[in-house]
């Protein structure tokens, strides 16, 4: 049994490090994310110039390829200092690497992949609807309905992130109501964003907030053949497959949260006097970055096992819905603590830590909250199916 990562991904974590302490140092990602609904094009062009948006695109397609362990390592690398703000180069990603790359036709892979692996091509995606939340497909309003040379798309999302700026939106909607089961009959759209009768609004919301999460709302806009992904009415049976990498790359971004949590503590408890000596010698700090250490190589040890069963092509439902459960709630606790570490500097937005808990809050409750992951880990142990 081997707890390292081998040689070639030990040098590409640390060349991924030392990028993101050059190129995306704490400081400016703070002031990056102050400024809501302003995009980071400035992010983007950084991850652009380095070619990271080729990370897990084939090189035939013009990406550096890698598996899902080198993307969770990047991302994990990323979100110590970016935080939240991962999401600008993961949503693109999941678009590229786990849609089109995996159930694309060759000619849409050509088309696209090329476009997103050069950061051309930024897409968002558009799942969740307004009244529906986690019961994606029961609460499925919006609608296709199969015209002449393509489809008519009609009804509303809401969470979708950086629709405002993406070029693509990556849609489901509902294309056959005679079904017998709500996980049938519903297809995947690869939906330009210009097109006529789309309207979006950007939501206030208390993190990632350079990062605008929309309301997108579709007026009987057409959308052609040629931009259906996958088969059609089967979005189920093909996203299922992708959906354990989505949780696995949250739970890298929770595992650098952390990481920059006991960073920035152990850096303040070093640094900080009271009561005429060091905090650092306060045995109460301690046993709180104790406990983040400790919280960290949990998180850490489950994600390389699930990573690493997910590349393989292993089963690893179970452990992606636990990585992910475990990782985003001892984001928030490592978050939580470190406020606390900091006293007033860790509620002031001159500092990290308040940014980190806003940006961790989320992860519990998206893209599937922690609830209905232990619904799902329950059924996965032989209990009774609970929704």
């Amino acid at each position: 049994m081997n707890f390292e990562f081998d040689q070639e991904i030990q040098i590409f974590r640390d060349q991924v490090r030392k990028w993101v302490d050059k190129e995306c140092p704490k400081d400016w990602c703070r002031e990056l994310e102050s400024r809501e609904h302003e995009y980071p094009h400035e992010l983007w062009n950084k991850l652009t110039e380095a070619g990271f948006h080729g990370l897990g695109i084939a090189e035939e397609y013009g990406g550096m390829g890698g598996d899902i362990v080198i993307q969770a390592v990047f991302m994990r690398e990323f979100a110590r200092n970016a935080a939240g703000l991962g999401w600008i180069w993961g949503i693109t990603s999941f678009s590229g690497v786990k849609s089109i790359g995996v159930y694309g036709t060759e000619e849409q892979k050509r088309r696209f992949l090329p476009r997103m692996a050069s950061g051309e091509l930024r897409t968002a995606i558009s799942f969740t609807e307004t009244g529906g939340g986690t019961d994606l497909f029961g609460g499925m309003k919006t609608s296709a309905q199969k015209v002449r040379g393509g489809w008519r798309i009609t009804g509303e999302k809401i969470w979708s992130t950086t629709a405002d700026s993406s070029d693509y939106l990556l849609l489901i909607a509902r294309s056959d109501t005679a079904v017998e089961r709500k996980t049938d009959g519903i297809s995947l759209f690869f939906v330009p964003r210009d097109c006529e009768g789309i309207s979006i609004t950007p939501l206030p919301k208390l993190g990632m907030r350079a990062l605008s999460s929309c309301t997108v709302k579709l007026e009987n806009v057409f959308v052609p053949d040629d931009l259906m992904l996958g088969k059609e009415g089967q979005v189920w049976q093909q996203t299922v497959k992708t959906l354990n990498s989505e949780r696995i790359m949250m739970s890298a971004m929770c595992l650098g949260i952390i990481d920059g949590v006991l960073e920035d503590a152990l850096g303040y408890m070093n640094q900080r006097y009271a009561f005429g000596t060091l905090i650092g010698k306060f045995q109460a700090l301690q046993h709180s970055v104790a406990d983040i250490a400790m919280w960290q190589k949990q998180t850490e040890l489950m994600l390389h096992n699930a990573a690493w069963l997910q590349a393989n092509q292993k089963p690893c439902a179970m452990e992606a819905a636990m990585t992910k459960t475990i990782a985003s709630e001892y984001a928030c606790n490592a978050a939580d603590r470190g406020i606390s570490i900091l006293g007033g500097m860790g509620y002031s937005t001159q500092t990290d830590m308040q940014r980190y808990w806003r940006d961790a809050r989320l992860l519990r409750i998206g893209p599937v909250s922690n609830e209905m992951a232990r619904n799902m880990i329950a059924e996965g142990l032989g209990l009774p199916r609970s929704y």
